[in-house]
């Protein structure tokens, strides 16, 4: 059943690659409303003729969306319900719209959201980092200088913090990145989401540039970067040294000791459990063996 259409602003999410992750309510508003403001026309022309949608298309992009804004105002006050789109994902997140959006509230008209793809949501669910809250930035400034002073601003965040990139500027950032945050944290590269050639990996930040570096198709793309909560590695770094200290206490008792006699001594030295200890040393004498 299609949903009735009132004068409205919908502000409705499209595929960020993929075509199969549009909504069948998204294709229903689209058929319907009287209007879709696009950030690129052409773009989303070819979209809805994918479905057999022949929509009257307006341009909202960063160039003219203040005027753009006023021109919907209107076209709303004209009883025209409108949809607006950006070319991929969720409008107004990082995208054309927030004025939109914000120039028909305070005209009075109701703003409808009709939820759907969003690459910022896609990347968290992906990367691991969603359960402890994350920071969503959007895009770094192009200059370094104003790119390194916002990273600073953001250095004591204790959650994870969500960028987006294009690919033109992502050694330049994931640089400035690695300079500002140090090498203690990770970063979550997501590239190309729901698309063919789709890559999430997970790197130390020292890492993060040589690997984009060492294929130029890793270069490729649109990027979601998700540099990791700090609460994360820090909480991994003691467990670590917990963990090499007790391999050490054994590899030196083991040497002098039978197995129980070098276990029960590594209890009591470094007051990790026994059935612990007991599994690394057997652990330890099987890898010696070998």
């Amino acid at each position: 059943m299609s949903e009735k259409i009132i004068n409205a602003l919908y502000v409705v999410a499209t595929p960020i690659g993929n075509l199969g992750d549009i909504t069948h309510r998204a294709l229903d508003i689209l058929r319907n409303v009287n209007v879709v403001a696009a950030e690129d026309t052409r773009m989303t022309k070819s979209l809805l003729a994918h479905f057999g949608i022949g929509a009257k298309l307006i341009a909202v992009h960063e160039h003219n969306e203040r005027h753009a804004a006023d021109g919907i105002v209107k076209l709303l006050s004209e009883g025209q319900s409108t949809a607006l789109v950006t070319d991929a994902g969720t409008p107004a997140v990082s995208d054309p719209g927030a004025q939109v959006v914000a120039a028909v509230r305070a005209a009075g008209f109701t703003v409808i959201p009709i939820p759907g793809a969003s690459a910022l949501v896609a990347a968290i669910s992906a990367s691991g980092e969603g359960e402890h809250g994350f920071l969503f930035h959007g895009f770094l400034p192009v200059k370094e200088g104003d790119r390194r002073r916002q990273l600073e601003s953001l250095k004591e965040s204790p959650y994870a913090i969500v960028l987006y990139e294009s690919p033109h500027r992502v050694i330049d950032s994931v640089t400035t990145i690695a300079a500002v945050m140090g090498d203690s944290r990770e970063l979550v590269i997501c590239r190309e989401l729901t698309k063919k050639f789709e890559t999430i990996v997970r790197l130390k930040l020292s890492e993060a540039v040589p690997w984009l570096e060492s294929d130029d198709n890793n270069q490729r793309g649109e990027f979601v970067l998700i540099l990791s909560n700090p609460s994360v590695g820090a909480s991994l770094e003691p467990e670590m040294a917990q963990t090499q200290l007790l391999e050490r206490t054994l590899s030196i008792l083991l040497t002098e000791l039978p197995l129980k006699q070098a276990v029960g001594l590594a209890v009591k030295l470094t007051g990790e459990k026994k059935n612990r200890v007991y599994a690394k040393a057997l652990s330890l004498t099987i890898k010696a063996a070998g």
